[in-house]
This record gives C-alpha cells, structure tokens and sequence, in this order.
C-alpha cells in the first residue's frame, strides 16, 4: 500500500474528529482537506513502519489548533449521532451498550444530553474523551498525538470522564465538581 492509500484509509476516521472539533461540516471537510495537503506535501518526514494515524490526527490537531488561535471567538461545538454515540456512552458514561435507532426519542435525549454535556467539558478534556472514547486510540498514540505525558492524558480523561458522568446525571456546568481551572476548590490534604 502506498503512502497516499495509507493515509486516505484514515479519511473516515478524521472526518468524524474533524466534525466533532469542529462541530461544522463544512470546517470539517476543509481541515481533513488541510491535513491531508500537508501531510502529502511533507510525506517524506513520516516515518514509515509508525502509526500513519496518529500521525495524521498529530498534524490534524495542530491546524486545528491554529485555527483556533487565529479565530478566537468562534465557540467550538460538538455534534453527535448515532453512529458515534454509543462508543461515547459504552466507553466513558455508563459502560454499557446502547443500540436503540435514532428514531427513538430516548435515544434522541441521551444524544442530546450528551452533546450538551460535551461542550461545557475544557477543550484538553474534551480532545482526549473524543480521541479515547470515539477515535478509540490508546493513550500513547493520544499523547503523541497532542504531545503531552501520559499521565496527562490519563488525568484528563478521568477528569473529563467523571464531569460527563456528572453533566448526565443532572448536574450543572457550574456545579463544584465541574469546576476547573483558578476558581477550583482544592482539598488540602495533610
């Protein structure tokens, strides 16, 4: 298999991070376009025998980033369906697999809810939940993926796990436990 079907065989999957980053289908469609270009463009710094997606998702991440460096104000939003809701759910909400169709409103609240629930999560939080939970990558390939430690990832997925975990139970983004950043509370322990 040549460089160009390795990397077109991962179109599907970073069409769905794309879309999911996003949360617009035609910003979606031009940053796989851009990450393909670029990744095409400069082939020969891939090295062959590693992890062409990861790879791919590394250099998708950083235009995405900056884009959003460029374009600060646009709110990012993530949107769900039914093709990718019950990885997010079995993986990191209930543990358990959801296969009602679309058509069932139960089904159309909980993808809603957890859509909701998605974006109240940080950005950091956020990226990792999508690329363990939807992109179904292992931890190594997320934190060479963003280029962050391990543990990091690790940290960020429990975090951001947990909030879900609260945002569906009922809670409110601004409830304690959802709390992140300066404003946190923290527990000192002695």
């Amino acid at each position: 298999m040549d460089i160009r079907d390795q990397f077109y065989h991962h179109v599907p999957r970073l069409r769905r991070y794309a879309r999911a980053l996003t949360g617009n289908t035609e910003l979606a469609d031009d940053l796989v376009q851009d990450t393909l270009e670029r990744a095409l463009s400069r082939h020969t710094m891939f090295e062959a025998g590693t992890d062409a997606r990861a790879w791919l998702f590394t250099i998708m991440h950083n235009l995405f980033l900056n884009q959003q460096r460029r374009a600060p104000a646009q709110a990012t939003h993530v949107s769900l369906d039914e093709t990718n809701i019950g990885d997010l759910v079995e993986h990191d909400v209930s543990h358990a697999s959801v296969q009602m169709p679309t058509s069932d409103p139960a089904r159309r609240l909980e993808i809603r809810d957890l859509d909701e629930a998605l974006r109240h999560l940080p950005d950091e939080q956020r990226a990792i939940v999508l690329l363990v939970g939807l992109e179904d990558m292992s931890y190594a390939d997320v934190a060479a993926t963003l280029r962050v430690p391990i543990g990091t990832v690790m940290s960020r997925l429990s975090r951001g796990r947990q909030r879900l975990r609260d945002l569906m139970a009922g809670g409110t983004p601004s409830t304690q436990s959802a709390q992140t950043g300066p404003s946190a509370k923290l527990k000192v322990v002695r």
